[in-house]
């Protein structure tokens, strides 16, 4: 059997943008992909469906995988002949163990390519306004790990060297030993008042920060509780913040959503939550199936309701593979949605929302949704996919849920609310329970009565179901403590 090859992937700090071209490509061509705690599980979406994903997460004092296991699992599936992503946060060289990883690797003859990854110290003092050089403030900048393999953890440095050579110091999760590194760092010659910030989730929508100085940082950190995973960040270029920060003022920062989700591909609305600063969750996680499908009649609909934009690509697709002349097919086209609406008028077609359909007994749905089946339950029905659900990314949607703190619930359909509660209790969570305290924003008058009619209180809903009429209403409207 010819040995396959490992990529050795820098995930990036958390935004999954940040993630480079040649990273994003070593994903999307997958069969095994081992991946970290702090490696967004966002990105995992680009795997084929086919992908063996295995979680190799560490958290402190508690070990999923261990390393010398992580390097045997590597090894074994490469010698299957597969192509293994190994996913590491930041960049696989920066405390990611890469090294040791590359090292097995190569004992046992297997190719290998090690991809960089942007840096969470370097990235996140960005997102928080800070430059880690400046010529006015910093003219060096050092990367430092903030505990050790020792008993106690405590790490052994040149203190003398970094306090009295170094400008700008980035400390990877040292929360635990902040003041054994204040206390060294004034030891050896940084002035107390030195400016110190805490920036924990770097780059992600969840972003907070914690400032202060070398002489009381330590006591802010405890009374506010900060935790991992958190860059520590010291020096004077962090007076700049004042001026130049610009992650914390986009109009979503703060919003930590919940997206119901009714398609397996990526998401536009996701997209735009993302790009004014939300952190977005989305669920559930979809695989699809194509079926075959009857097109014998499909000339005989006066009307024809697409359900969701996969329904239109699927059919028109479809009739293309039929040989079916587009010209024969005289009905009058609505979409169940604005996006559905959209993807047929990419092919060309005019269409209305099916609120506006005239009553017709000759019509055909396109696509699988429960309620219009009810509401027109003597349409026939032509379902070109079937959706299931991913089990594989429940235990990763289950994760994210524990290291968010969710704050707003967004329904962008009718057909996301069954799908969305369905999944849930194939989850075994509660809707009710999960969505306590959140804001459950609709999309649109329809979708509304869906929530409702679930037994879910809905927030509101903006002037029109647009994703920029949602980040408008969305950044107006105050985020409530969850």
């Amino acid at each position: 059997m010819k040995t396959g090859k490992v990529f050795l992937v820098g995930a990036g700090p958390g935004d999954i943008r940040l993630i480079t071209i040649k990273g994003m490509e070593a994903i999307k061509q997958a069969e095994v992909i081992l991946y970290d705690r702090l490696a967004n599980p966002k990105l995992l979406e680009f795997a084929p469906a086919d992908c063996e994903l295995i979680y190799c997460g560490k958290l402190p004092n508690r070990h999923i995988i261990r390393q010398g296991n992580i390097n045997e699992l590597l090894v074994e599936k490469a010698l299957e002949g597969k192509r293994v992503v190994r996913l590491k946060g930041g960049d696989p060289g920066v405390f990611g163990r890469v090294g040791e990883e590359a090292a097995a690797l190569a004992e046992h003859q297997i190719p290998f390519e090690i991809v960089p990854g942007i840096t969470s110290g370097i990235a996140a003092p960005l997102y928080a306004g800070i430059p880690v050089t400046h010529r006015e403030y910093a003219e060096s900048f050092a990367v430092v790990t903030a505990h050790d393999k020792s008993k106690e953890g405590k790490p052994v440095l040149d203190w003398e060297g970094l306090a009295r050579g170094v400008d700008t110091i980035a400390f990877y999760m040292g929360v635990s030993n902040l003041p054994f590194i204040c206390e060294n760092l004034i030891n050896y010659g940084k002035p107390s008042s030195t400016p110190v910030i805490l920036i924990q989730w770097g780059t992600f929508g969840r972003q907070k920060t914690l400032q202060g100085t070398l002489a009381d940082i330590s006591e802010k950190v405890l009374e506010a509780k900060f935790s991992n995973p958190s860059i520590i960040l010291v020096g004077n270029v962090i007076s700049l913040r004042e001026k130049i920060s610009w992650f914390e003022k986009l109009p979503l920062y703060g919003r930590q959503i919940l997206l119901a989700r009714t398609s397996e591909g990526s998401s536009e609305l996701a997209k735009a939550l993302i790009d004014q600063g939300a952190d977005v969750i989305e669920f559930p996680k979809w695989k699809k199936t194509m079926l075959p499908i009857d097109l014998t009649k499909v000339a005989s609909y006066e009307n024809i309701l697409f359900t969701s934009p996969e329904s239109v690509d699927e059919f028109f697709t479809a009739i293309m593979e039929h040989g079916i002349d587009i010209r024969t097919i005289r009905a009058a086209f609505y979409g169940a949605s604005i996006k559905s609406i959209k993807a047929l008028r990419k092919r060309g077609f005019l269409a209305d929302h099916a609120d506006g359909m005239q009553v017709s007994e000759v019509l055909l749905i396109v696509g699988d949704d429960c309620l219009l089946k009810r509401e027109y339950d003597s349409a026939d029905i032509m379902v070109t996919s079937k959706k299931e659900l991913d089990q594989q990314f429940l235990p990763l949607f289950k994760r994210m849920l524990d290291e968010a703190n969710l704050n707003t619930m967004v329904f962008p359909s009718s057909a996301s609310v069954e799908l969305f509660v369905n999944a849930l209790n194939d989850c075994d969570l509660d809707t009710t329970d999960l969505l306590k305290g959140m804001q459950v924003i609709s999309m649109g008058k329809q979708t509304e009565a869906a929530v409702e009619s679930a037994g879910i209180p809905s927030h509101g809903q903006p002037a029109h179901p647009t994703k920029e009429a949602l980040v408008d209403y969305l950044a107006a409207l105050p985020i409530e403590e969850v």
